[in-house]
């Protein structure tokens, strides 16, 4: 059976090295939180949730084979570009004045 991927993209509001946080969703039965978005020198990379053991990073959970990492990267960078186009489009459409005419 294929896996489906349902990625949500939080889009980070303050300074640092995230750019978005996301959560993915494995055929509903498996959920992962906490996974980075960060800008990388080719552009934005996914970076498993980690923690630090003997000085060293260790990533909590990882696809186990590359072309499911390939799958799995491009499922919440997909996600992270639309949420990205969303936000631009917001923006642009500007928050909507209330007025008196409005009431009539």
């Amino acid at each position: 059976m294929p896996i489906q991927l349902n990625a949500k993209v939080y889009l980070s509001k303050k300074e640092g090295p995230a750019l978005a946080i996301a959560s993915v969703n494995l055929n509903g039965c498996f959920a992962v939180r906490g996974i980075q978005i960060r800008e990388g020198k080719n552009g934005p990379f996914v970076s498993m949730p980690c923690r630090k053991v003997n000085g060293e990073y260790m990533d909590l959970c990882f696809p186990c084979t590359a072309e499911f990492k390939k799958a799995f990267d491009q499922a919440i960078l997909d996600a992270y570009h639309m949420e990205l186009r969303q936000a631009e489009q917001k923006a642009r459409s500007g928050p909507k004045m209330g007025g008196m005419d409005e009431m009539k």
